[in-house]
């Protein structure tokens, strides 16, 4: 429903709209790649660990000796 007033939205013919529409997802993708996500990255828990990684009592050079 979202979509088809956009493209209702959208001045032309078809070939025009067509061209408008992918100009303006492509702007969105770099509006979030270039802005949005670098804003919120360090927001997100990705990168907190919750495992000790010393308590596994694997070491890794216990691994690449083992191969």
């Amino acid at each position: 429903m979202l979509y088809a007033a956009i493209w209702r939205a959208l001045p032309g013919p078809l070939v025009v709209r067509l061209l408008l529409a992918v100009a303006l997802a492509f702007a969105v993708v770099a509006f979030c790649f270039l802005w949005l996500f670098p804003r919120i990255a360090p927001l997100m828990p990705f990168n907190d660990n919750t495992v000790d990684p010393s308590a596994t009592g694997v070491h890794l050079m216990d691994v690449r000796a083992a191969r």
